[in-house]
């Protein structure tokens, strides 16, 4: 039986004149301007506009462009080298889709069909669920499915918060850089997003708490100093809090030695080697901070490519006790219904 895995991600700019193009797509997409067409595309054309030149300043910290399709690259063989060793009923071939930059749906749906799957998986690279992110790309590619005829056995595994090879694949990369260090301040940092998305009932921040509370209980350091924080903050809304930058700074002023872990990113990219590895890196000294820390994205952690694949290969998610539980049931009633384990 040959099944496509499809790994979602966001993209980034291949070279710096694809800055702008790039901050388009972000902005044209509806789950980040929720507006109608004719009033979306000209007010995303005016922000990539205005947001490109710090934008090419943060890529020429990377050498010109983004990383983050050559890591994605690396978990994708490394998940299918784990696929084809751990099933061997199954054909399994890993295809990437970028939201925001090359490789799109359009172009993946194409090669797809090629491969010629018995089934689909979408996998997405966000191991909690937002309608920005997991949603915005699982959407895109069932409309482009429709659009391109491809009619296929489909099923998607939006979002894996808890799953205990994910958390352990985090214990182990902390405990590798917290070993033997006093007075430090473990912060976990997460990607923000407005409080309106939250509010309208988007499960992405009970879910990044439901991950660091797992991932602190398996610590367990009696007395760890934690907390959990929003990164990357922008425009004039009111964001989840607390911000990551207030952290630091109050941490750095109490002589702290910081260590910050990305908990929502997977793949290292601007948002983990300019924005926490030299932005705030900066701040911290500034106020004071003798000692920064940062711990790894988990990329290609053996834990973490056995949890995508047991997932895959089980097609199920864990609901936050570690028990398998039925879909529709993973995040209380008041959030929007995540497409979990949802069948076609």
């Amino acid at each position: 039986m040959k099944k496509a895995i499809i790994l979602f991600n966001l993209g980034g700019p291949d070279k710096l004149e694809n800055v702008e193009p790039f901050l388009f797509n972000l902005f044209n997409d509806p789950a980040i301007l929720n507006l109608p067409t004719v009033f979306r595309y000209p007010l995303a054309k005016l922000i990539s506009n205005r947001r490109a030149p710090t934008a090419k300043k943060i890529y020429q910290e990377l050498g010109g462009s983004s990383p983050i399709l050559k890591l994605t690259k690396e978990q994708s063989q490394a998940l299918e080298l784990k696929l084809n060793d751990d099933d061997h009923n199954s054909e399994y071939k890993c295809f990437i889709v970028m939201r925001c930059w090359h490789p799109r749906a359009e172009e993946v749906v194409k090669n797809v069909k090629n491969f010629n799957p018995d089934e689909i998986i979408l996998m997405p690279l966000y191991p909690q669920y937002s309608a920005a992110t997991s949603g915005s790309s699982i959407k895109e590619w069932k409309d482009i499915c429709k659009k391109n005829n491809l009619k296929i056995k489909t099923s998607t595994i939006c979002c894996y918060p808890t799953d205990d090879n994910f958390v352990l694949a985090h214990k182990e990369e902390i405990t590798k850089k917290i070993n033997n260090l006093k007075n430090f301040k473990l912060i976990f940092s997460a990607h923000g997003l407005p409080e309106k998305n939250i509010k309208k009932g988007d499960p992405y921040q009970w879910q990044v708490e439901q991950s660091v509370d797992k991932i602190v209980k398996s610590l367990k350091i009696k007395d760890l100093d934690w907390i959990l924080s929003y990164q990357s903050r922008v425009g004039p809304l009111k964001w989840i809090g607390p911000s990551t930058e207030d952290i630091i700074v109050e941490n750095s002023k109490l002589g702290k030695h910081i260590v910050l872990v990305p908990i929502a990113f997977v793949s290292e990219h601007s948002e983990t080697l300019v924005e926490l590895d030299i932005e705030y890196k900066d701040l911290a000294v500034k106020h004071g901070c003798k000692n920064y820390t940062r711990v790894p994205a988990l990329g290609t952690n053996k834990n973490y490519i056995k949890a995508m694949c047991d997932l895959i290969i089980k097609k199920h998610n864990y609901n936050f006790d570690g028990e398998l539980f039925p879909p529709k049931t993973q995040c209380p009633n008041q959030f929007i219904k995540c497409p979990c384990l949802n069948y076609e």
